[in-house]
């Protein structure tokens, strides 16, 4: 890991960063530590900097379109990686993947349809649905015992009580980072496949499972399902590279991809930017080795964040993680409600999380904290946190 740089802190304030710039726009107090959006405080690989340096020497930014070695790139991260085999045509590129779930929304449902999501959950998916002017149905997830499991027979009885038509599955899960396996996606499946349902796989975490819990494409745990599923990929996560707005939806089904691109010219889409398609092209080819020592990385945060908690705050328990960047903390022990525990995060700890209840599913004594940072941010943080929890505790704010 010596060649890759990810304890260098890098100053990202004025640089027009969602996460550190605009604290004070949203209410926050401008002195936030942010950890809640999911981008990384860590230099996209090298050899996308130098491949996206070419592109800009080159100095013309007009319409671009992506080549065979574009679909060869990104075909090819998924078969070596996943041993998952696809089609060029199956191919539909996006400026990003809650982009393309609002689109398959709109192309596949129609205003008033019940869509099935499993909360606590990336929020996103409550408001491309109600925006929409669709219904969410929630299949809650089950919390027992530190771990998160889906509850089937709830699933299915949602189904047919609401003539549920779409679901839209976060696979990895985002926040809890669980990691479905393959025979708990092919449950689903069988499950959609028997009611008629549509499936919306979003795995834009792909890539960060853990290796004791490898990730299974959603088309490939359920093949008998290519016809009515969605697979949403992006480099965004993998290689941060989220502002650069470049994703990979597979629509394997062609009435399917039909609608979704019908939806999609409607909405006057076009191609992608000429550094997104860069950018992405060059991190399947070239990124590999620097991913792999990125995620070796963030799991030693995790073990840093889980131990130190351990130590110095026993009140708050991070849920182990099977992947993702993501910990997801259980503050119950606090004994806060759900607005003071906001409360202590933001003015008393002074960290910008992000607050459990609003992925749903009663998750209102969670928080989110993203965990791509150096090391030393990640210290000051969970030192901020320690020194809140004390001035609690001595001045009579915990039971």
């Amino acid at each position: 890991m010596a060649a890759y740089s990810f304890d260098t802190v890098i100053d990202r304030k004025n640089t027009n960063s969602l996460k550190y710039d605009f604290a004070a726009e949203r209410g926050l107090p401008a002195d936030v530590l942010p950890l809640w959006v999911a981008d990384m405080d860590f230099r996209a690989p090298e050899p996308v900097l130098d491949a996206l340096h070419r592109a800009v020497d080159h100095g013309i930014f007009g319409y671009s379109e992506a080549t065979p070695e574009y679909y060869g790139a990104v075909s090819g991260w998924f078969r070596e990686r996943f041993g998952w085999e696809t089609e060029p045509e199956w191919l539909v590129k996006t400026p990003g993947v809650v982009f393309a779930l609002a689109t398959a929304v709109r192309a596949l449902t129609e205003p008033g349809d019940p869509i099935l999501i499993q909360p606590p959950v990336y929020y996103p998916f409550f408001s491309v649905i109600a925006d929409n002017g669709r219904r969410v149905v929630e299949n809650r997830l089950l919390y027992t015992d530190g771990r998160y499991t889906i509850d089937f027979e709830d699933f299915e009885r949602k189904i047919t009580d609401n003539r549920v038509k779409l679901f839209l599955l976060c696979s990895p899960h985002n926040p809890i980072g669980r990691v479905w396996t393959a025979e708990e996606l092919q449950r689903l499946g069988g499950i959609c496949r028997k009611h008629g349902v549509l499936v919306i796989s979003d795995e834009i975490h792909c890539d960060f499972a853990f290796p004791d819990h490898p990730h299974s494409i959603f088309l490939r745990a359920n093949p008998e399902l290519a016809e009515r599923a969605i697979v949403c990929t992006a480099p965004s996560k993998t290689f941060n590279l989220a502002g650069l707005q470049a994703s990979n939806i597979w629509i394997p089904g062609r009435d399917v991809r039909e609608r979704f691109c019908r939806t999609l010219r409607r909405s006057g889409s076009a191609e992608l930017n000429l550094l997104g398609l860069v950018a992405c092209q060059t991190a399947y080819r070239q990124g590999g080795a620097w991913l792999d020592a990125c995620k070796a990385y963030m799991r030693e945060n995790f073990a840093f964040l889980r131990t130190y908690l351990a130590a110095h705050i026993p009140e708050i328990r991070p849920v182990e993680p099977e992947g993702t960047y993501f910990a997801w903390l259980d503050c119950s022990g606090l004994g806060l409600s759900d607005e003071k525990l906001d409360e202590l995060i933001i003015h008393g700890a002074k960290l910008w999380l992000d607050a459990g209840h609003i992925f749903g599913g009663d998750a209102g004594q969670f928080q989110r904290v993203v965990l791509a940072c150096p090391r030393a941010t990640l210290e000051l943080a969970v030192e901020r946190l320690r020194k809140a929890v004390e001035a609690a505790r001595s001045g009579g704010g915990m039971q």
